[in-house]
């Protein structure tokens, strides 16, 4: 139920890797603030008419990331969102100043055991795609780990958390980075 006492001041981007919750997160924080949810990669998707894993497999990750920043800088405008992103979208540099000029960052931060928890049995995710996928995800994490800490604000998951509890996280957050207001009927 979207809260009448709430308003959002600009769009929030949740950054973080595959797995992190930024969408189930993201969905929930929509619906909390009466905001829309949008999803850069099923942005994409839709603009593409073809998979994220086939857009890879075809035109590669670097034709992919080009679509991804066009996709980003307009979701941006407009009316204050949450926006998801690909697990690799804040690794762009023009990503995170269009980020930061127009919206806030917000990590969802999670330890490597609770990422490899969500992601071991999906076959949606092409950068896994190897012989040996939790070394795989070891590593994007420590490639990562640094630029994600850039994000304006980290929220902390916790395997015991639910999708409520941490959403109720991020909102605390939020408002008390004055990102969401509350404002009397």
């Amino acid at each position: 139920m979207p809260s009448k006492d709430l308003r959002l001041t600009k769009t929030v981007v949740m950054v973080g890797m595959m797995g992190a919750g930024k969408t189930a997160i993201g969905k929930a924080l929509a619906r909390r603030v009466g905001v829309a949810f949008l999803d850069s990669d099923e942005e994409i998707v839709k603009a593409a008419n073809m998979s994220i894993a086939e857009i890879f497999e075809r035109d590669g990750e670097p034709f992919f990331r080009a679509r991804e920043s066009e996709i980003i800088g307009r979701l941006l405008h407009g009316e204050p969102t949450i926006l998801s992103t690909g697990g690799g979208a804040f690794l762009t540099a023009e990503n995170r100043e269009l980020i930061a000029k127009d919206g806030v960052s917000v990590w969802l931060k999670a330890d490597l055991q609770l990422l490899w928890s969500r992601v071991q049995h999906k076959t949606t995710r092409p950068l896994l795609r190897t012989g040996n996928p939790f070394q795989t995800l070891k590593e994007i994490e420590a490639k990562r780990r640094d630029i994600y800490a850039q994000a304006i604000l980290t929220v902390e998951a916790q395997s015991e958390f639910s999708i409520e509890d941490m959403t109720d996280k991020v909102l605390a957050t939020l408002i008390e980075a004055n990102i969401v207001e509350r404002v009397s009927a």
